[in-house]
């Protein structure tokens, strides 16, 4: 057969868009700068083969004879974890695991290999350690079962021989920027081989009945590098956050075809390996300062899962003629509204002060139910006064300064009842919906005025 011609070619690293020049903005995303230059080998074109035997092999299927065979979930271990992908692991499923380099995506998905091992037969292969790093870091985690085999290896080609060889019941690729076929000319990690080798994988997975873990890395955008059309291939995408100097990791899942994406699984570096946070709330917590303005406890929504935690702000005249804003652990256009909202309908005078916005403990919390929060906080500090260490808050602010109704109260009061809380700062609307309040005082507010009339 005649080798096929060397061409350069243009592809868009958010989508996967070809082109045979070089773009500004890409026709199919409109993404601007994405579009990066690679060496592509183009095939002659061959005859095209009969078609005749093949006609006879295809076939549609009704919807009413496709035979629906249960397949339970293999459950990882880590409840955590399971909790994010939905209750399990579902057999022949193509799972992404994305985070910064040092986060504790390796670590994790080998303590996952040393649970699923002790009943199933587990491939590990890595393109970026050796075998003896890897033992290594097994050492530091615990004991391993035989059930697992190691492999490393980046040629697409020689890991497709060694799955249909050892036929494993779940294979880890680590990482799928460093893996690379034969047919393809660019080099590895570029987007067309990222294209190409999950598209390898894909069919592996799912012709073989293979559950496949991939490790990808992310940019510094905090996306996974690659073009956005692996997002697109694979089942289940998980991103896993939070600081690689911290002890604490998020892992949030942005897609997932088997299970809801609302979930977050909290675990904890330590020596021997991540461990589950089984009471985020409670670590969220853990050294709240007593007596100091500024903090207040606000209940968010993971999903199913409400998360309790502190809200720090201080405020303080500016030193220059512009004040400074900062806002960490949540969004920053958000409390620049909040803070209008207290102006305009609570009469601080906030326009000449500076303000700083934390949620300690490292996690971030976007939802509106902290907007009650953020404005107890706020008005704490511009006063001086402290907000009493037994109230919790939560409630969403609008324009006109009216606290609003959020979902799911019961289960916030709830939580904040179990942790200790005596008193809960609630839209008034929300109260209707309680139905158990035994322990815990509900105080129902209408607007801002009222909430923070409760700083004393």
């Amino acid at each position: 057969m005649a080798k096929g011609k060397k061409v350069t070619v243009y592809f868009c690293q958010s989508c996967g868009h070809e082109s045979s020049k070089w773009m500004g903005q890409c026709p199919g995303c409109r993404e601007w700068n994405t579009f990066v230059e690679e060496s592509v080998e183009k095939k002659a074109a061959g005859k095209a083969k009969d078609s005749s035997s093949a006609k006879e092999e295809l076939r549609t299927s009704k919807i009413s004879e496709i035979d629906m065979q249960s397949k339970e979930r293999m459950g990882t271990g880590f409840v955590e974890l399971d909790r994010v992908l939905g209750g399990g692991v579902v057999p022949g499923s193509l799972v992404l695991v994305g985070g910064d380099p040092g986060i504790g995506k390796s670590t994790l998905l080998l303590q996952v290999c040393r649970s699923l091992a002790e009943s199933r037969d587990v491939l590990y292969i890595s393109g970026e350690e050796s075998l003896q790093q890897i033992k290594m870091r097994a050492q530091r985690i615990g004991e391993f079962s035989d059930n697992l085999q190691l492999f490393c290896e980046t040629g697409m080609e020689r890991i497709e021989q060694v799955v249909e060889r050892q036929k494993p019941q779940v294979v880890i690729i680590d990482s799928i920027q460093t893996m690379y076929s034969e047919e393809v000319g660019s080099a590895p990690g570029s987007v067309s081989q990222v294209r190409e080798t999950t598209g390898r994988l894909l069919q592996i997975a799912k012709g073989m009945g293979i559950t496949i873990f991939i490790v990808g890395h992310v940019t510094k955008e905090g996306v996974v590098a690659g073009p956005r059309v692996l997002e697109h291939m694979v089942d289940t995408v998980l991103y896993f956050e939070g600081d690689r100097h911290a002890a604490y990791r998020i892992l949030r899942g942005v897609k997932n075809r088997f299970g809801s994406t609302n979930e977050i699984g909290v675990f904890e570096m330590r020596e021997g390996g991540l461990a589950e946070v089984a009471n985020p709330s409670e670590f969220m917590l853990n050294g709240k300062p007593k007596g100091a303005s500024g903090s207040v406890v606000a209940c968010s929504m993971e999903g199913t899962r409400p998360i309790l935690a502190e809200i720090q702000a201080l405020v303080c005249h500016t030193n220059f003629g512009i004040p400074r804003r900062t806002a960490a652990g949540t969004d920053l256009n958000r409390v620049n509204l909040l803070m209008a909202v207290l102006e305009k309908r609570a009469g601080m005078s906030l326009s000449s002060c500076d303000a700083y916005v934390n949620i300690a403990g490292g996690i971030r919390m976007n939802e509106p139910a902290i907007d009650l929060g953020i404005v107890m906080a706020l008005a704490s500090s511009f006063r001086d006064k402290a907000i009493d260490e037994k109230i919790i808050c939560f409630g969403e602010v609008g324009l006109s300064g009216e606290v609003r109704a959020v979902n799911m109260a019961q289960q916030r009061v709830a939580e904040a009842r179990k942790l200790g809380f005596d008193r809960c700062i609630l839209p008034k609307v929300s109260i209707s919906v309680l139905t158990d309040t035994k322990g815990i005082q509900i105080i129902g507010v209408g607007t801002i005025r009222e909430a923070i009339g409760q700083i004393r």
